[in-house]
């Protein structure tokens, strides 16, 4: 067992502090490491990590391992950025007796993860402040989805139970607003109930997971090469951070790394990715306050950077660019010098397009102090990405825990602790600056070789966690490998999940007009969530 210098402490406190209590610890990489224990540990073993190693809770899921072990697994996934290492606990729940003890009132960022693990695995909360149903909406009939033995060709009945009630907030002038889940636009369903009294939001209901796709179960009925197209129908606008993500956990699990041409090309088309998000999301804000001279510009330059992709991958969003093992397509000296040429012609427009911004007296009323996400309550939530970032959350997995190329530079993350639509807008530009940097320094060091090497199949009950820091917030991707070359699960930890509910914390006080702006500086994906 060969652990990280950095996790060696806390693998030794650990041992020290839960001695005789530990069933297994094993660390197949030097950043990753496996904790056998039981139920009644967890909230001991977690607070203990949480205080004394500023460990977070990052994901939380089970695992279906009747057939082998004779129980369903859950594994709580701990990130510990100063060590730069994950620690995950394994716990066993009987099926004889599927519950759990719920961590949701001293963690309320698990509240969403353990509500999926009861609808989909069956495994009864016990303590959770409100154990309805999240994934499964209530007229589902009583089927859990991620056991084994439910088939995914399985036809359910019509669905005819009781549709769900919303709290009610009552009060002198209070009245509710419903908006969705069916919506003008071409985005998909999400159902907001909006409870005021007068002008101000009291309180904001979600109602997600309208089109769960059942994306975790087809993992486990596809030959690994076609997981990786999965994974980029996860969300449409980080299709290649999924598939990368997907690919680190696999070429983890097979013990092997892409060579580092190819780690150079998939740093360089994350950056494009965040990039061509950042540029429409700065428009789409400025349009919600009216300023649609910007979300032009933004556009142009937006269809500007799509067209580069297409230039360089055959696909404006990058589709069919990851593969296990590195990368399809390689750059030719043209395309490089083509990359650095257009970092450096786009990188004046953008700051004329941030100089518009800067001048609108107006925009700038607007989007200040308007949708607030105080530090305290995005930490509590355990929000990630821009979001965090814009609140005083200073993280970010290219810099904390660096994957593809991202070793070999030196990642700027802002940081502003306001936390409203000004800030949040202000990270994207900042970002927006940092890609154009970090792309323009891939395409200098862009390093010869070969872009692919061969993963061979995992090891049958090999597990791996991968990671990305996509241009939403953090992505996750844990496996665990079956036999002949498939999956027996895949779990899929997209940022949006667990950023959803700040935008309740963050519309209370506003008025319902501003929830378009406050929505947008979230940004956040419904088909992410629903998977």
């Amino acid at each position: 067992m060969t652990v990280s210098t950095a996790l060696l402490p806390v693998l030794d406190d650990l041992n020290k502090r839960f001695k005789g209590r530990l069933d297994a610890v094993r660390a197949p990489r030097a950043d990753e490491i496996y904790i056998h224990a039981q139920m009644d540990l967890v909230a001991g073993f977690t607070a203990h990590l949480c205080r004394r190693w500023q460990a977070r809770l990052v994901s939380l899921f089970a695992d279906d391992a009747r057939a082998g072990e004779g129980a369903f697994h859950l594994f709580y996934v701990f990130a510990l950025d100063a060590a730069r290492g994950f620690v995950l606990l394994r716990v066993p729940v009987p099926p004889e007796k599927p519950e759990f003890a719920s961590l949701t009132n001293a963690i309320p960022a698990v509240n969403w993860q353990e509500r999926e693990i009861q609808d989909w695995f069956g495994l009864k909360l016990i303590g959770h402040p409100n154990p309805r149903r999240c994934a499964l909406h209530d007229d589902w009939p009583e089927v859990y989805p991620l056991r084994k033995d439910f088939d995914l060709r399985t036809e359910l009945p019509p669905f005819q139970g009781a549709r769900h009630k919303f709290r009610e907030v009552e009060g002198e002038g209070v009245f509710q607003v419903p908006v969705g889940p069916v919506h003008a636009g071409v985005i998909e369903p999400g159902h907001f109930l909006f409870s005021v009294a007068g002008e101000p939001v009291l309180y904001l209901q979600l109602r997600l997971f309208y089109t769960h796709k059942g994306t975790e179960k087809l993992f486990e009925n596809l030959p690994l090469p076609h997981c990786v197209r999965l994974a980029e129908s996860i969300s449409g606008d980080s299709g290649f951070a999924h598939a990368t993500a997907f690919c680190h956990a696999v070429e983890r699990a097979a013990d092997t790394e892409a060579p580092p041409r190819a780690r150079f090309l998939r740093s360089i088309c994350l950056e494009l990715e965040r990039l061509h998000n950042h540029l429409g999301d700065i428009g789409a804000i400025c349009t919600d306050v009216a300023f649609v001279t910007v979300n032009m510009h933004c556009l142009r330059l937006k269809e500007r950077v799509l067209r580069l992709n297409e230039s360089l991958t055959g696909n404006r969003l990058l589709r069919g660019m990851a593969c296990l093992g590195g990368v399809r397509f390689d750059f030719d000296a043209g395309q490089i010098q083509s990359l650095r040429q257009f970092a450096a012609a786009l990188r004046p427009e953008f700051e004329s397009v941030v100089q518009l911004i800067e001048s609108s007296a107006s925009t700038l009323d607007r989007l200040k102090g308007t949708g607030v996400l105080k530090p305290e309550v995005a930490r509590d939530l355990g929000v990630s990405g821009i979001a965090g970032r814009a609140s005083g959350l200073d993280r970010d997995l290219r810099r904390d825990f660096p994957h593809a190329a991202y070793e070999a530079v030196k990642i700027h993350v802002p940081l502003y602790q306001a936390g409203d639509v000004e800030h949040r807008m202000r990270v994207r530009i900042a970002e927006a600056r940092e890609s154009l940097s970090l792309l323009e320094q891939f395409a200098a060091k862009l390093p010869d070789g070969p872009t692919r090497v061969e993963v061979g199949e995992p090891p049958p009950g090999a597990t791996a966690l991968g990671w990305v820091e996509g241009w939403r917030g953090e992505i996750f991707h844990w496996i665990r490998a079956a036999p002949g070359g498939r999956l027996a699960r895949c779990k899929v930890k997209d940022p949006s999940l667990q950023n959803w509910p700040a935008l309740s914390e963050a519309i209370l006080g506003n008025i319902i007009p501003d929830f378009p702006v406050v929505n947008k500086s979230f940004n956040l994906s419904y088909s992410g969530t629903d998977r």
